[in-house]
């Protein structure tokens, strides 16, 4: 099935009306718009509107954390569900976020279920918010469960917003760094050059170096750039297109040095946290295991994770089911088999994740500090290295002119 983002008018009211369908193909798209009332003046199949349209249509993380606020906020106030989804279409700010609200607004009226109108949309909600939603209309506790998926989603992102506000410092000081030396290179080397060629004095070999790095980067620099190009666009497909590759940088960030232990915490707690709401929503244990698992989003870590699904299938509790796992933590299990004898497990394992995301902010704080030193040694070692191939050539030459 393909979408199509169509433009079209209510046959009674003539009102233009925007949206997205899903169809076979065009003509099969504008025949549903017709059953369904519009007369559809363009069908256009999503991903040929261009770059820039699909940019400002982009949903953001925030953009659907505050849809799902709202919802909550206004079905928790006894306002039937399409009056909710129409109120939040109308304050939304998000163009995405708004057609999509339309969408599942005309799907809800049709007599679908919300899980069944949101799951048109996987991109946008993934598994664990469409079982949630599922959960929530079964127990009739709707509100909730978008209240718990809110929740998790603002601390999930300002998780991730820490971890790479710790990164952020770091890429400064290396574009300083670079900066530097490139101003160095351009602008100092080529004048030392010419002062030793004037004096017909020979060139220190340090200086030398840095006088033929200095004429290589200038006369091949497209060379330069094509090849860190093709590098970083091979990374990228290889990493963003390949399982190899998203394996390959999966299994990386969890053995890297420094980050590694973070990232197996940060994996830790989602599968925590997210097992907490499944359960507390009422999902079955299998069920909440199995999408806690897809939480993760490390393809190495669910594999092995994963294994526990056939021992809780056979019989066995949660707490045995993972406790032998390479990259689960300890706190986890013996949390999980607290929760199984008093009956308490969804508590028990959001207490599990409460402990890690702590302990993860406490280690971004530590990493950031410890990072900042280290650069500047390294910011300090290779200036040092390019002041010494400039500077002291000149002051050696004249003291040589003074003797």
């Amino acid at each position: 099935m393909k979408r199509f983002i169509y433009k079209a008018k209510e046959k009674d009211t003539g009102k233009a009306v925007k949206g997205n369908i899903q169809a076979e193909n065009e003509q099969i798209a504008g025949r549903l718009l017709v059953e369904q009332g519009y007369i559809p003046l363009s069908v256009v199949e999503e991903g040929a509107e261009g770059f820039l349209s699909k940019f400002k249509n982009r949903i953001t993380n925030k953009d659907r954390i505050t849809f799902t606020r709202q919802l909550a906020t206004l079905i928790g106030a006894g306002l039937p569900l399409a009056s909710s989804l129409r109120t939040v279409a109308e304050q939304t700010q998000s163009k995405g976020m708004k057609a999509i609200a339309e969408e599942i607004i005309a799907s809800v009226e049709s007599g679908k279920t919300l899980h069944d109108s949101f799951a048109n949309y996987p991109d946008v909600f993934n598994g664990v918010y469409l079982a949630l939603i599922r959960a929530g209309e079964m127990s009739g506790t709707l509100d909730l469960a978008l209240k718990r998926l809110a929740d998790q989603e603002e601390k999930d992102a300002a998780m991730m917003s820490k971890i790479k506000g710790a990164l952020v410092y770091p890429a400064i000081i290396l574009a300083v760094i670079i900066a530097v030396l490139a101003f160095m290179m351009i602008m100092v080397v080529p004048q030392v050059r010419d002062l030793y060629e004037d004096m017909g004095e020979e060139l220190p070999d340090l200086t030398q170096f840095l006088v033929n790095m200095t004429n290589f980067f200038g006369d091949y620099w497209w060379l330069v750039l094509g090849v860190l190009a093709a590098i970083i666009g091979g990374i990228y497909f290889f990493i963003k297109r390949t399982p190899t590759g998203r394996r390959f940088a999966d299994n990386f960030k969890i053995h890297v040095p420094i980050f590694g232990g973070l990232f197996r915490k940060l994996y830790v707690s989602r599968f925590a946290r997210t097992s907490e709401m499944m359960l507390a929503t009422g999902v079955p244990m299998l069920d909440s295991i199995k999408i806690a698992i897809g939480a993760v989003n490390n393809v190495v870590v669910e594999a092995e994770y994963s294994t526990a699904l056939d021992t809780i299938k056979s019989g066995k509790p949660l707490s045995e089911s993972i406790r032998d796992k390479n990259y689960m933590l300890p706190l986890v299990p013996q949390m999980a088999s607290i929760g199984e004898e008093s009956g308490k497990i969804d508590e028990m394992l959001g207490k599990a994740a409460q402990v890690y995301e702590t302990e993860l902010d406490e280690q971004i704080n530590s990493i950031s500090t410890m990072i900042e030193p280290i650069l500047m040694v390294m910011m300090a070692g290779l200036i040092g290295i390019v002041v010494g191939g400039t500077l002291l050539p000149i002051y050696s030459l004249v003291n040589s002119v003074a003797a």
